[in-house]
């Protein structure tokens, strides 16, 4: 007579067949995870080394450091695999500017505007503080921008004519020829003066100039701008064509961004060449 199987035993093999893929997937995981965590140790590490070498920090203090900043980056690994997502954050160490959310909410929003109050009610807050969008600023002028720039604040407001239809033409129907033409390319010695347009709105976008419909006193400079070539060839093509006067300045917030910013005395300008 035959021994017959245990029941319990075709249970226990079943389970283990069944709970196969999902072993697999850990044990996936889990030599995923070893690979992170060997390379980010090491980069954490070995970067550690570097600073410390260029700092002259003591040899002990060094590893020591390292081995604490290898324990923590373990901790944090073992939470985020427990947990099944990315670890918690860790608070900005102090002073450390901290970017607003993408999306941030009215609160959030309030609590800025609230700061801004606070701050401006600060009898002991520095009176030469730049503004803030300075920086950014900054970073979206062009180098030909910032040579119109000098001119405008070392020169003053720049002539600038439209070239619109005339004649019996411009009686029935006044058109538009050639908008905002000037010499500020050559005066200001820009790499690329055939992009002065494009330039020039830049600086508008950002507040820095400003297209005024008014006059400059000095009409002969008007006179010189209108002998230009390209003023020319606008009026010939209106067919006796008509300029209208305009002129192009600084605002306030472009003044004091061009005395905070940019190098106008001239010995800072030789030093520059």
């Amino acid at each position: 007579m035959s021994a017959r199987p245990h029941p319990g035993a075709e249970v226990e093999e079943v389970s283990l067949v069944a709970a196969l893929p999902g072993l697999a997937r850990i044990a996936a995981f889990a030599s995923i995870r070893l690979v992170e965590w060997t390379a980010g140790a090491y980069l954490r590490a070995g970067s550690r080394l570097v600073r410390a070498a260029a700092a002259g920090e003591a040899a002990g203090d060094v590893l020591q450091k390292t081995g604490e900043d290898l324990l923590a980056y373990v901790r944090d690994l073992l939470v985020e695999t427990a947990d099944g997502g990315a670890a918690p954050e860790k608070p900005a160490p102090r002073g450390e500017v901290v970017e607003a959310p993408e999306h941030p909410t009215n609160a959030a929003l309030r609590e800025r505007g609230a700061e801004l109050l606070r701050r401006s009610a600060d009898v002991d807050l520095a009176d030469d503080e730049a503004h803030p969008a300075y920086v950014r600023i900054l970073d979206e002028l062009a180098p030909d921008e910032a040579r119109i720039l000098r001119l405008l604040v070392l020169e003053g407001p720049q002539p600038s004519v439209d070239v619109r239809t005339g004649g019996p033409i411009g009686k029935l129907k006044d058109e538009l020829v050639a908008p905002g033409l000037t010499m500020i390319g050559m005066e200001g010695g820009l790499r690329r003066p055939e992009h002065v347009g494009r330039r020039l709105h830049n600086l508008y976008r950002l507040g820095l100039i400003w297209f005024s419909r008014e006059q400059l006193s000095d009409q002969a400079r008007y006179q010189v701008l209108e002998a230009q070539p390209d003023v020319a060839r606008a009026m010939a093509e209106a067919g006796r064509g008509r300029t209208v006067r305009r002129s192009i300045l600084l605002t306030p917030f472009g003044h004091d961004f061009c005395r905070v910013c940019l190098p106008l005395d001239t010995v800072e300008i030789d030093a520059l060449e």
